[in-house]
């Protein structure tokens, strides 16, 4: 563990630091992905996810990163997978969230001026693989395996392996 600023980052047994995320889906739209601007370069657009504290679940992390960073709250769905990103040796679980409710002021919107938006699937993939392909592989292997906007989708058995 180290610290950072005001959260502790967490590793696992490899060195990889802990981090979990939400591929957040519109339950009304087919097909829609929600993404945030980045803190650091704004005109960019992420998942929304960020660093696991210390003995904190994935699925806890990664609903509680999607309210700070996103101001969104929804139904958590399956693991998608656990993504590996050997060059920044991070390790991230990553969950599909139907988005339900959108909150007006958020942790993140207030504190670093980060903004949401709905995109396309294509778009977002599109947005994502110019500066983080590994996120962009997030929904390749979602469209690859889900059949979005089903129901069924959400109670699949989760995806334990890494995906590299």
């Amino acid at each position: 563990m180290t610290k950072k600023m005001n959260q502790t980052r967490t590793y696992d047994e490899d060195g990889y630091r802990r981090r979990a995320a939400c591929v957040c889906l519109s339950g009304d739209r087919d097909n829609e992905v929600l993404l945030v601007s980045s803190s650091q370069k704004p005109e960019h657009w992420i998942i929304p996810g960020g660093g696991m504290e210390p003995d904190e679940e994935p699925k806890v992390a990664a609903v509680r990163e999607v309210c700070e960073e996103a101001g969104v709250q929804g139904t958590l769905g399956r693991l998608l997978g656990i993504f590996e990103d050997q060059d920044r040796k991070h390790r991230t679980y990553v969950f599909v969230l139907i988005v339900t409710k959108f909150l007006p002021d958020w942790e993140d919107s207030t504190t670093v001026g980060r903004k949401r938006a709905w995109f396309s699937m294509e778009e977002a993939t599109a947005a994502l693989g110019c500066h983080k392909p590994a996120q962009a592989g997030y929904l390749q292997h979602l469209r690859q395996n889900e059949s979005l906007g089903h129901p069924s989708s959400l109670a699949a058995p989760p995806s334990t392996s890494i995906i590299k």
